[in-house]
């Protein structure tokens, strides 16, 4: 009996909880990643196939007509290929390298969008990129985070006075009178902390007006459909930049000077907006991950609980003690004994972490603030230590809500 307990005797205690939120985060994502690919290959596969086999009969109806080698075809597309890296293309586009596409290239790098259509292509340039861009870059993000922080107190501020306004209609008070309640006092001095999920519906929605409204602007001046536009939407704001649609990049437009600006704005406010959503997301994943660890400490507790049963009940059904036969189906002997004996290097015993499970937890304003690390053996079930950049900043600022049993 004693050997089947054994195996499950693997306690929390054992590992720090940080790393298993890390590790179950790495393995989510893996997961998530292999059913996208599943997903994404199974809608665009046939696709591609279909695309291929049109390009290459049309490809050889070419070489046919014109009675030229397939050879000859081939190395004559390689060298245009060649030359659009370079900027080159069929259709009247503007400059890549004047100032103005320069600029508009080094917003896409420092905003680590990166459409891909224009690189660097001397040394020089590339060398130079590599600098450029570690400066750029994280210099931008710093911006971000900043931005983050600022409209988290200004949604606060505004949620704040709402609640009091709410308040003082409720109660029929006047202000002084609600100050010396002490409901706003509090409010304005402590940390009060608007809900994540507040948080993210008012960014949802600042995030779809903006998307919509740039996506207005783009259908009748680019020429592209409406979702299409939407879709170069998303995909810019949120920096994954595939490079298939690309705005401001024809050569001449109605309003050419106003239209540049409209697109700078739509997309710097669309950018901070969609990363301040991303960490706001970030903070339920991670309240997802707490649940679950809170679940895999349960599972062990009650595990280490069994195997201490059977160890009782095959070894020391009983002890004495001051001359006394004490048993030890209660805990609290075993336990101190355990305790007594406990050999060096062990982390916790099952009395450590059955106290642990049940302390009540903090409530989620003071797991959000941060604290002192609490000794092995005590359970963790607020976070990430924290968490630093705009994961600290949602700590910091949101009330988070995690799941208990």
């Amino acid at each position: 009996m004693a050997s089947q307990g054994c195996g499950c005797c693997w306690t929390a205690g054992h590992l720090n909880l940080d790393n298993v939120r890390f590790l179950i985060l790495a393995i989510l994502i893996v997961l998530y990643m292999v059913c996208g690919a599943a997903v994404f290959s199974a809608i665009e596969r046939a696709n591609e196939c279909r695309g291929k086999e049109l390009w290459r009969e049309k490809l050889l109806n070419f070489s046919l007509t014109h009675n030229l080698s397939l050879d000859v075809l081939g190395d004559f597309l390689r060298n245009y290929e060649e030359a659009k890296s370079a900027g080159i293309r069929i259709d009247d586009s503007r400059p890549r390298w004047d100032f103005t596409g320069a600029f508009y290239f080094v917003g896409t790098v420092v905003s680590t969008i990166g459409f891909g259509m224009t690189a660097p292509a001397t040394v020089e340039g590339k060398v130079f990129l590599i600098f450029y861009g570690l400066i750029g870059c994280s210099g931008t993000i710093l911006f971000f985070n900043l931005f983050l922080e600022r409209l988290i107190t200004v949604i606060t501020y505004v949620m704040r006075l709402f609640q009091e306004t709410q308040i003082r209609k409720r109660e029929l008070l006047p202000a002084d009178k609600l100050r010396t309640s002490g409901i706003s006092e509090q409010e304005n001095t402590g940390p009060w902390k608007p809900s994540v999920y507040y948080v993210m519906l008012i960014l949802c929605v600042a995030s779809l007006i903006i998307s919509c409204c740039a996506s207005a602007m783009y259908t009748p001046v680019e020429g592209w459909t409406y979702f299409d536009s939407f879709y170069f939407c998303f995909v810019a704001f949120s920096t994954i930049g595939f490079g298939d649609l690309v705005s401001s990049q024809n050569a001449q437009y109605s309003s050419q000077e106003l239209y540049r600006f409209g697109n700078f704005v739509f997309i710097l406010l669309g950018v901070c907006c969609i990363y301040s959503l991303f960490n706001v997301i970030s903070i339920l994943i991670k309240q997802f991950i707490n649940w679950m660890v809170w679940e895999i400490e349960f599972y062990f507790f009650r595990c280490q609980r069994k195997a201490l049963f059977f160890r009782r009940n095959a070894v020391t059904p009983s002890i004495m003690r001051n001359g006394q036969e004490i048993s030890i189906e209660t805990d609290g002997v075993i336990e101190s004994e355990t305790d007594e004996h406990r050999p060096p290097g062990e982390t916790a015993s099952v009395k450590d972490f059955k106290g642990s499970l049940a302390t009540p937890q903090k409530p989620p304003s003071e797991a959000a603030n941060g604290g002192p690390r609490k000794p092995p053996g005590t359970a963790l079930h607020t976070g990430f230590s924290g968490g630093v950049g705009a994961l600290g900043i949602m700590n910091n600022r949101l009330v988070e809500t995690s799941g208990k049993r």
